[in-house]
């Protein structure tokens, strides 16, 4: 199994580069009058403090040429369960979620995205916990989520460190009972992802033993059913790129994002500064790179038993949202 590499383009998106991903619309043979607001509704799944909240405070959901009715989740598990289900047009997921997803049949597409820096996923461990670095994790109880990044997480750092994926035990838990259970050292290891990394340092004094990078692609995808990419493209397509313009906003003004979020979310917003500013946020174009890397990852699931299946990611993907576009 090659080990997942991150090509330097893909990982030092520049201001330069990422304009580039929203100059470069796809022209739209639909007329501006598919768009009208009486006809064209999009119904999106979101999380608190998620994409709805981003393109409100970023100013991008102003002037839709369509409606969005917005549906909120506790977890992007959910969003892809509704997808599936047809209840909704768009959602956004982990890429290892959405392909768990997408190999039980659904009738879903990767059409977007961004990409967070690799270190944010991380393994944590209690402030007094004997585990000094990645090696010291076998024989251990590990937590993390199931079919996700978590699992994977741990499974790629014992690899990497020479060990094997037995050599750790794995509690399947969610994000708030895993850092409940760290807390009460009933497991020794807890891998997740932002902002429950900033917040764990900040607030609790954990610290960081291993993260995802050259190990995890660390995409989240915009996911579309396949209804909606054919009976609603043209508000697809501006969706995704209201997307985009909205996390470049993002880029440029951290603190803004992070006080208006903590509003909405009633987390602290030293917390979210942090962790915005360690992820380095940016929109993503889906090219030939992008397939190859997640395909990697995908392959890579697949041998630890989190996938049940091999993959073709380039089939479970639509480039054509972000066609034309240019990382070079």
């Amino acid at each position: 199994m090659h080990k997942l590499t991150r090509p330097r383009s893909l990982h030092s998106l520049t201001r330069r580069t990422a304009a580039a991903l929203i100059t470069a619309a796809i022209t739209l043979s639909t007329s501006v009058a598919a768009f009208a607001a009486d006809t064209i509704v999009l119904h999106v799944g979101d999380q608190k403090g998620g994409n709805r909240s981003l393109l409100e405070i970023s100013g991008q959901a102003k002037d839709l040429p369509y409606k969005i009715e917005w549906s909120e989740f506790p977890a992007a598990a959910p969003i892809l369960e509704a997808l599936n289900a047809g209840a909704l047009d768009v959602g956004y997921t982990g890429d290892l979620a959405f392909l768990t997803v997408y190999a039980a049949g659904a009738p879903i597409k990767a059409i977007g995205g961004t990409r967070a820096d690799p270190k944010t996923q991380a393994i944590l461990v209690r402030a007094d916990s004997p585990i000094k670095t990645a090696a010291d994790l076998k024989g251990k109880r590990l937590a993390g989520t199931r079919g996700g990044w978590g699992q994977f997480l741990i499974d790629a750092t014992l690899e990497k460190t020479g060990n094997k994926i037995e050599d750790a035990t794995f509690a399947p838990l969610g994000p708030v009972d895993a850092k409940i259970a760290l807390l009460a050292g009933s497991i020794d290891g807890w891998a997740v992802w932002e902002p429950y990394v900033s917040y764990a340092k900040l607030k609790d004094n954990a610290r960081v033993v291993a993260d995802g990078d050259g190990l995890t692609p660390t995409v989240t995808f915009i996911v579309a059913s396949d209804n909606a990419i054919a009976a609603k493209r043209a508000a697809v397509q501006d969706l995704v790129q209201r997307l985009n313009k909205a996390r470049l906003w993002s880029l440029d003004h951290l603190a803004e994002y992070a006080k208006n979020t903590a509003d909405l979310t009633k987390l602290p917003e030293d917390v979210l500064l942090a962790a915005y500013t360690a992820q380095k946020t940016s929109p993503i174009v889906i090219d030939e790179a992008v397939v190859k890397e997640v395909q990697e990852a995908s392959d890579r699931a697949t041998r630890y038993g989190i996938l049940a299946k091999t993959l073709d990611v380039g089939k479970a993907v639509d480039r054509s949202f972000t066609a034309g576009a240019s990382l070079n």
